[in-house]
């Protein structure tokens, strides 16, 4: 058996576009995946399953349609399966998302910032 190790950073260096995020590895039916962003995002939902935001670099903050919270460096939130979010970054910043694989980072809200899914770096 190979055993390979996983860089986030690495990872990171190998894209640049925003609101894209890319696998990075699996555990179980869960995708670990990087993201950049900066901007604002698109109100959305997942309506089967809770999402994880780890913040790796810069800061986040997450709106919800009765307040939000904000992320800084290290720290993660899970958004509850079915609650009505969207992300916001300032300045860029760089995320590591966890959630079940085939989740569409924009739910049912078809649109321009929808991204490819289960794409690998």
């Amino acid at each position: 058996m190979k055993y390979q190790v996983v860089n986030i950073k690495d990872k990171l260096g190998l894209f640049n576009e925003q609101w894209s995020p890319k696998v990075i590895a699996e555990m179980n039916d869960y995708q670990l995946k990087v993201v950049k962003i900066q901007g604002e995002f698109v109100w959305h939902d997942h309506k089967d399953t809770d999402e994880t935001f780890i913040v790796l670099e810069g800061s986040l903050r997450i709106d919800f349609r009765d307040g939000y919270v904000s992320l800084s460096e290290g720290e993660l939130y899970v958004v509850p399966k079915g609650t009505e979010h969207k992300p916001y970054a300032e300045d860029e910043a760089k995320v590591l998302l966890i959630e079940p694989r085939g989740v569409v980072n924009t739910g049912d809200e078809a649109g321009s910032q929808t991204a490819e899914n289960d794409v690998w770096i």
